[in-house]
This record gives C-alpha cells, sequence and structure tokens, in this order.
C-alpha cells in the first residue's frame, strides 16, 4: 500500500552524496617480531601475476619470486588413447571393473611430475651483519611489507598493484648488502626419496628433468634462464641500485617465451621506487574504496580484511585466475600441493564466492575470462571425451584448460560447467551487463545446457537421468563413487542451470529458447530428501553417513539458493535437518574450508550464531599465522582429525563470502541487510557491498537496531529492500522523491540510475 505522503524516499545524486570512506584500520596488519621460517608463512605480496613471499631460510632474508603463468604444460599421454571416453568408464563400472579406469585417468595424476604449476624462484639476501630483527610488517592498506632491525636498517618491499615487477629498499644500512638470485631445485638426480611423495606434499621438482640454469651477470644486475619442457623458459631478473653507502633499493621481474630467447621488458630498466610507490598506493587506496566491514567480532573483521587483502593480491584482469596456491607457488624444493592446478570440483568456484557482494567484480573477471579463453579447448575436450554437443569443463585443469586427471568423478564430471555458469550467472546478475549476458553469460550456459541435455537419458517414466553421476568427493575414488541415479549434487546443479538459462533467454528476448530450458527443467526429478525430517540425502535412498568434508549435496541451498529460507516452511524444514545432520555428524574428517562453506549455509539459514562460530573456528584453527588456510587443523583442539598443512586458498575466500552473507544477502530479488548476525552484535555497520541488480549497499546498526540503509543503483528501475525497522517508525532523508510502496513486509523504489536512496530509523 502507499504510505503517508510524509514519508518519501530519499534520493540524492550520488555526485553529492557523503561517500563513506573505506580503511582498513591498521591493527589488521599481520605484525611479527621475526622473519617466518618456512614459506608457507612467509609475508604475501602480489598483483594477480607476480606473487612474493618475505620469509628467512638459512639466515638470509628470501623472497620466493613466482608468476602465475609458469606452468609445465606437457600432456597426459593417456588421454590421447581411444579409452578416454566416458562411455568407456560406464562400460567398466557396469562391468564393475574399475582397475582399469583407476589406471587409465588417475594413475598418470599421481605418477607423473607434470603437467603442474612450478616456481619461479628466490631472491635472497644476506642479513647477518644486520643484527636482530626488531619487527616485521605487511601493512593491507598499502600492500607492503617493511622489517626493521634493532640497529636501524629498514627494508621496504612491494610487489607493484599493476606493473610485473617487484621493489626492494634497504635503508640505514651500516654494510653493504647485495642481492643473490637462487634458482629452483630443477637439475640433478633425485635420489632422496623425496620423488615418491604424494601429490599432496609435493614431488621433487628434480623429477621434472630440466637443465641447469643460464646465469648470467653484469653491473647492478644479474639474471638466470630457466629452459623447461618443450621449449618452454623464462627467465628471472634483478636490477639494483646503491642510492648512498646506506640505502640500495632495486627491481625483480619474471618474464617467460614458450619459444625460448626470453626477453626483458625495458619499462623496468628505467622506473624509480618513488614513482612506482605512487602509482602502487593509489590502486590499493582505489581497491579499499570498493567495500568495507566493521563487526564487533575482532577475529572475523582482522579476517575479512586479511582475505580481501589476499583476493586484490591474487586476483586480477589480465591475469590467469587464482590456482589452488595462485601466485605463492611452494618454494620448498618440491612441486606445490595438488599441483598448484586449476581444482574446478570446489577450489575455483570458492575462491570467487567473495569477489560478487565485495564489490569486486573486476577482479572476478579474472576468472571468466580465463575461462572464456579455454573455451575452444574445453569443445574439444567435450567433444572427443563425452562425445556430446555443447560445452563442459575439465574439473582439474591446466593452465591451457586441459585435463588433468585425477579422481575422474570429479575431475572429468559431467557437471563442471553447470557450476562454472554459475559464476557468470553472477557476474551478471551483480553487474546488471547486458553486453556480458548477450555475449558471455548466456552463451557459455546455453552450451552447458545443450550438453547435458545431450548427454542425460530419458527413463521410461520420462524422466531425465546422467548415465553416471557423483557427489565430490563422496567414497573418494572407489566405484561406489559412481552413483546409478543423479546425485544431489549432481542434479542441484543441473535443475539450477535450466532455470537460469530460461530467465537469462527470456531477458534476452528469446523466447524459443527459455520454453525449451523449461521443458528440460520439468523433466528432471526433484532433488532427493528423507522422508522423516525432509534433509536433503546424497543421492536417492542414501543420506550422508558420517563426516565429510565437501558438502556437495547442499550445493541448493548455497550457493545455489534454490533451496531457500524464503522460499517457505517446506524449504525451511529442509534446511534445518540438513544442517542438523552435520552438526549429529560432527567435524572430524571437515577441511578448514568446510568452516568456511558452513558460515554461508549457517547465514542462509538466518542463523548468526552457527555462522560466526563457524567462521571463527576457520580463522584460529585451519590458518596459519600469516592467514593462509592450511586444510588441517593446526589448534590442536581437535576441531578435525586432519592436522596436516597442505596450504590452499579457497577456504580463506569462502570466509570472505560467509561474512559477507552475513551482513547482505540478495539472493531472491530482494535486499535484506543483516540477515544472519549474532544477537550479541549491536554495533555492526558495512559500507557499499554489492546486491544482485547493480546496487551498493550501506548500512548500519547501533544498539542491536538498524539505524540507517542507503542504497546507490547503478542502472536504476525497480529495487525490493526487506523492511529492516520492523514496526518502528522510520524517514528518508534529504530531498522529496517518489513514494515507497510497501508490500507484505518489503520496500519496493522506483530508484533513478547514479542516486542514493536513504531509509533511516526515525529517532
Amino acid at each position: 500500500m502507499r504510505l503517508r505522503s510524509s514519508l518519501y524516499l530519499a534520493t540524492l545524486f550520488f555526485t553529492i552524496c557523503p561517500v563513506l570512506q573505506s580503511q582498513v584500520p591498521d591493527r589488521h596488519d599481520l605484525v611479527f617480531q621475526d622473519l617466518a621460517a618456512s614459506w608457507d608463512e612467509g609475508v604475501p605480496l602480489g598483483n594477480g601475476l607476480i606473487g612474493a613471499l618475505v620469509w628467512k631460510k638459512d639466515g638470509a632474508l628470501r623472497l620466493s619470486l613466482d608468476r602465475a603463468d609458469l606452468w609445465d604444460l606437457r600432456p597426459v599421454k593417456e588421454f590421447d588413447r581411444p579409452e578416454f571416453r566416458f562411455a568407456w568408464v560406464e562400460t567398466q563400472v557396469i562391468k564393475k571393473d574399475y582397475k582399469p579406469v583407476q589406471d587409465l585417468f588417475d594413475l598418470p595424476y599421481d605418477r607423473d611430475p607434470a603437467p603442474t604449476k612450478i616456481p619461479a624462484g628466490a631472491l635472497e639476501f644476506d642479513i647477518k651483519s644486520l643484527g636482530e630483527i626488531a619487527g616485521v610488517r605487511l601493512s593491507l592498506r598499502h600492500a607492503l611489507c617493511t622489517v626493521r632491525w634493532k640497529t636501524g636498517a629498514t627494508l621496504t618491499t612491494f610487489v607493484h598493484a599493476t606493473e610485473p615487477l617487484g621493489w626492494f629498499r634497504f635503508e640505514h644500512l651500516r654494510s653493504r648488502i647485495l642481492p643473490r638470485l637462487v634458482p629452483p631445485r630443477y637439475a640433478g638426480i633425485d635420489s632422496s626419496g623425496a620423488g615418491q611423495a604424494t601429490v599432496v606434499t609435493g614431488a621433487d621438482l628434480r623429477r621434472l628433468g630440466y637443465p641447469p640454469p643460464e646465469s648470467f651477470s653484469e653491473e647492478n644486475a644479474t639474471r638466470f634462464r630457466q629452459k623447461g619442457w618443450s621449449g618452454f623458459s623464462y627467465e628471472v631478473r634483478v636490477r639494483w641500485r646503491q642510492i648512498d653507502s646506506a640505502t640500495l633499493e632495486g627491481t625483480w621481474f619474471v618474464t617467460l617465451d614458450t619459444m625460448g630467447g626470453t626477453t626483458v621488458p625495458g619499462i623496468a630498466l628505467t622506473r624509480r621506487f618513488e614513482e612506482d610507490w605512487q602509482t602502487h598506493e593509489s590502486w590499493w587506496k582505489t581497491y579499499w574504496e570498493k567495500s568495507s566491514v566493521q563487526l564487533p567480532d575482532p577475529v572475523l573483521e582482522r579476517q575479512w580484511y586479511r582475505e580481501t587483502y589476499k583476493f586484490g593480491s591474487a586476483s586480477r584482469r589480465g591475469a590467469p585466475p587464482i590456482t589452488l596456491q595462485a601466485i605463492w607457488t611452494a618454494d620448498n624444493g618440491s612441486l606445490p600441493p595438488w599441483k598448484g592446478d586449476f581444482h574446478n570440483d570446489l577450489n575455483t568456484q570458492l575462491s570467487y564466492w567473495p569477489c560478487y557482494s565485495a564489490n569486486h567484480l573486476e577482479e572476478g573477471l579474472a576468472f571468466l575470462d580465463w575461462l572464456w579463453r579455454c573455451r575452444p579447448e574445453a569443445e574439444r575436450y567435450t567433444k572427443t571425451y563425452f562425445e556430446r554437443p555443447g560445452l563442459n569443463f575439465p574439473g582439474v585443469a591446466t593452465l591451457a584448460g586441459r585435463p588433468m586427471g585425477g579422481w575422474i568423478q570429479y575431475a572429468l564430471s559431467p557437471t563442471v560447467s553447470a557450476w562454472l555458469s554459475h559464476h557468470f550467472y553472477l557476474q551478471w546478475r551483480y553487474s546488471m551487463d547486458r553486453d556480458f549476458l548477450e555475449t558471455r553469460a548466456y552463451p557459455w550456459v546455453h552450451d552447458a545446457a545443450v550438453f547435458l541435455e545431450g548427454i542425460s537419458r530419458r527413463g521410461s517414466d520420462g524422466r531425465r537421468t546422467l548415465p553416471l553421476s557423483s557427489s565430490p568427493e563422496i567414497n573418494d575414488n572407489r566405484i561406489e563413487a559412481w552413483f546409478s541415479t543423479t546425485t544431489n549434487f549432481d542434479l542441484a546443479l543441473i535443475r539450477w542451470l535450466y532455470g537460469a538459462a530460461a530467465a537469462m533467454a527470456e531477458t534476452l528476448g528469446r523466447g524459443e529458447d527459455g520454453t525449451r530450458w523449461r521443458r528440460v527443467l520439468s523433466e528432471w526429478p526433484d532433488l532427493a530428501r528423507a522422508e522423516e525430517g525432509g534433509k536433503l540425502l546424497v543421492a536417492p535412498g542414501m543420506p550422508l553417513e558420517s563426516s565429510h568434508r565437501h558438502f556437495s549435496h547442499l550445493m541448493a541451498v548455497y550457493p545455489l539458493g534454490t533451496v531457500d529460507w524464503d522460499k517457505g516452511e517446506a524449504d525451511r524444514r529442509t534446511i534445518r535437518a540438513s544442517l542438523a545432520d552435520l552438526r549429529k555428524l560432527g567435524t572430524d574428517w571437515w577441511c578448514g574450508y568446510s568452516f568456511a562453506w558452513l558460515g554461508s549455509l549457517a547465514a542462509r539459514a538466518r542463523d548468526g550464531e552457527a555462522a560466526a562460530g563457524a567462521l571463527r573456528t576457520f580463522a584460529e584453527c585451519f590458518c596459519l599465522p600469516n592467514s593462509f588456510h592450511v586444510n588441517g587443523d593446526q589448534s590442536g583442539t581437535g576441531k578435525s582429525k586432519f592436522t596436516y598443512r597442505p596450504f590452499t586458498l579457497e577456504g580463506n575466500f569462502a570466509f570472505a563470502a560467509g561474512v559477507q552473507e552475513m551482513l547482505l544477502q540478495s539472493h531472491t530479488g530482494a535486499i535484506r541487510v543483516f540477515p544472519a548476525v549474532p544477537q550479541g552484535w549491536k554495533d555492526v555497520s558495512f559500507a557499499n557491498l554489492r546486491a544482485e541488480g547493480a546496487c551498493l549497499v550501506s548500512a548500519s546498526m547501533v544498539g542491536g537496531r538498524i539505524r540507517e540503509i542507503r542504497i546507490v543503483s547503478e542502472k536504476g528501475g525497480r529495487v525490493r529492500i526487506a523492511n529492516p525497522f520492523g514496526g518502528r517508525p522510520w524517514k528518508g532523508a534529504g530531498q522529496t522523491a517518489r513514494p515507497i510502496r510497501e508490500d507484505r513486509g518489503y520496500f519496493e523504489i522506483e530508484a533513478i540510475a547514479g542516486t542514493a536512496v536513504v531509509l533511516a530509523l526515525n529517532q
């Protein structure tokens, strides 16, 4: 109904509206008394393309150097065999003769050192003469690492935000220090036994069989060139200059050439520290102004800023997207855990969960641009392996988008592109960029839908099913990991995909496509739920029976939202029962990312206490001092029986997404602020989080009451907001404009593009 005429919405032109500044509190910086003694606890620096870790090894200050596109891309020879077919796998499963499948598809991933991500090398400084370290600090705001010595000497070092080089500057030196490049240990014979290590711990680099590097020295510069597989080579170079007797500064960079003959970019030879610092700092200032949060829980607030920093360091449009370790590849003489690859059965997807509502769409496009570049390779893979038209993507992929093998139920799953489609959809929904919808999002979703329509089969009851289905990572790599009925993991993705495809087609005015996708959707069965309690099952007749790290059966709740709290009591019953089942089974075999994922699941259930608790456990128990997620419980408190420490990033970024889900939700088409904050959170606010529909939202809660909401619609049009004030009086502030309509607890606004709508509690 129309409210009283005195209650009008306020619209303030964005150009004159007070801007909510987003600053990173210094208290969230990484601060240490000394340099870390291991690479995976080093201070992380990066710009999406290159990265560095600052730590100490054998008395030397060490910068572990990396570049995102350093890959050994040798092919998996077994994948050229005629058995490399999904139909052959199905035959072997039906015959219950699965060992030939494991030998063909899985063994090479464990046996061969490549394809794999590889490290670049290291830059070292002998710091023994500098004495005892007074402190180490990473400024998140400035993306700057500072090391101070008690003698007064200092090191400042950063990876430039937009240029492919890193800087270092020593000041107040009492003796001369020179940089030394250290190539990775690729050459020689591995006689240590480390070559038999698992893909989790990483096999010895010498198994790659590279020749020794070529080293070159010149005045105030040194470099080495490392040749790799099949003509690939890369070069690491450092240049320096002595400003005066107490000051040394220099740059480092990594270049590559797949044909040999590496060249050095001339721009890096004449740069100046002060000039690059200004442009670097300017980029990070803009980045941090995109969004901010203020939470009464210091653990969660600190971790959110650290994750947001790492995301800005690890994902940048124009560079490859985030792999398992991004631009911080292992520097321990071994391959990175799980070869540092693109795991598209969970890891890449979780890594990009936070970019949408955190208002970092540009950085998120690094992922979608890469998928689009790899599309021709994925189409070839789809045609060869699945023998169907359309598009599917390898679940475990190289930089070039080629399959790497592994547990093929997930590494070669038929629904990988459906999950990846969700990111194309989110980019569209959060930006409302019609051109992106028409040229990228819908073509990808369309082709994924064509593929699943072609590979599925219709039974006598008219219902569709997949020839083989799985649910990561239920039953690991055994034959029992294949299901003859479609699992809830696959089914949730498929049902979401066809619903999204229809909505996208209809938005574009392609009615025939929309009709087609809705028909196909109607031919798939509903999700499998327990008759008693309604919890989601792994597959029809199969509940989750033990603690498990991957909540693959709960995809419909989060991230897909097809089972949702706002849809009514039936879905609420399912969500409550499913999460209660997770609690009952316990966390014995959870990884860190499980707790991060639970944060978003609990937030969708409007359970702020559970969400905050899960996220706090992640931050306190599954992260190293530098905030890196290491899969296993490091606290000794028994949160998980996994206590190992392979470093991967998806848990970090899923954590950030969980915090954002507590503060803002918009997946139902309505903006809801503070949907899942604990009762004890009395004072909390956020600025410029992004909602679906291309709206920037800021909100504050004081004393447990929501005080104000500010919404800027980038595209204009109808905006729907869940009434945050309950029955308390509220008001618009500023200029009088179109009235708000209220409908069953929601406000509807006809927003003007580029203006701010302010709603406030009437004190």
